[in-house]
């Protein structure tokens, strides 16, 4: 049996693109806009499409890519001379437009400082400082997000790692779609305003500086609701607590694991007491 979602591309392909443009977005989020005769070939699949971003290795070194063949890309990129070879991470379509012909993506990184203000992450780093020009290149994996046909609710939690997916997941449902949504962020300023669906109610729970880790907030809303219905489809995603923890709590209140959509992005960072703060690592916005 396979082991790849039915929702991901048979034969994906490697796009080449570079920066256009770069903003912040909100106190947490740094939007890059990419554009590039390649991306024309990279189809537009809504909902939470995520993808491998490629960059290269230090600023303004020509970007080497791995050779992709149908689905597989990884045995060529370890192939690569280890000084050249590219850093690769998983991030979501945050949106994607034709604009005269061409086409531009926007890519939203979160960013994260340790506790001497330093940005946390190359790709992090990396949106922060970027220039129009600079290479990249983005290589398609379809979308996670697939719900039964029967499916009766939809139950989305995360934390900013997720933003970008639920964002998308929202604005491409059906507009007869029921559920809920739990979104928790940094601060009160990256709330955004979602066009939801009627049926859905988008709850946003901004962390403001509390001494709380990543996703408990998230994590704590969802236990404290009702619980689903067992045709329901829950998607849960973020920092490796609410990710796992969500999912626990949907199987323990009878919603079956098949219907359950789930993914730790990262690992939140351990503080000398044990605590969880911050992040050690920022692998996807999906």
């Amino acid at each position: 049996m396979s082991t790849y979602p039915r929702t991901m591309p048979t034969h994906p392909r490697m796009c080449r693109a570079e920066v256009l443009r770069t903003r912040r977005l909100s106190p947490s989020f740094q939007r890059v806009t990419i554009a590039g005769p390649n991306l024309t070939t990279f189809d537009d699949a809504g909902y939470d499409q995520w993808f491998r971003l490629f960059l290269p290795r230090r600023p303004g070194e020509a970007l080497m890519l791995p050779d992709v063949a149908g689905r597989e890309w990884w045995q060529s990129y370890l192939a690569l001379p280890e000084q050249h070879r590219p850093h690769v991470s998983n991030y979501t379509v945050a949106d994607l437009r034709r604009v005269s012909g061409s086409v531009e993506v926007d890519i939203d990184v979160v960013l994260h400082w340790d506790s001497t203000g330093h940005l946390v992450g190359t790709v992090a780093r990396w949106a922060a400082s970027a220039e129009t020009g600079d290479e990249l290149a983005l290589l398609d994996q379809g979308v996670l997000f697939d719900p039964p046909p029967d499916t009766s609710e939809l139950i989305l939690v995360g934390d900013e790692t997720a933003m970008p997916g639920l964002r998308g997941i929202v604005r491409h449902v059906s507009s007869k779609a029921r559920g809920r949504v739990l979104v928790e962020v940094p601060c009160a300023g990256d709330v955004e305003r979602w066009r939801a669906p009627r049926g859905m109610q988008v709850s946003w729970l901004p962390r403001d500086g509390r001494a709380q880790a990543p996703g408990s907030r998230a994590l704590a809303a969802l236990r404290a609701g009702p619980p689903p219905d067992p045709r329901s489809y829950a998607v849960v995603v973020g920092e490796s607590t609410v990710a796992t923890g969500g999912r626990r709590w949907l199987v323990a209140a009878g919603l079956p694991k098949d219907r359950i959509l789930f993914s730790g992005f990262y690992k939140a960072a351990r503080t000398a007491d044990g605590a969880r703060a911050g992040a050690s690592s920022v692998g996807s916005g999906a």
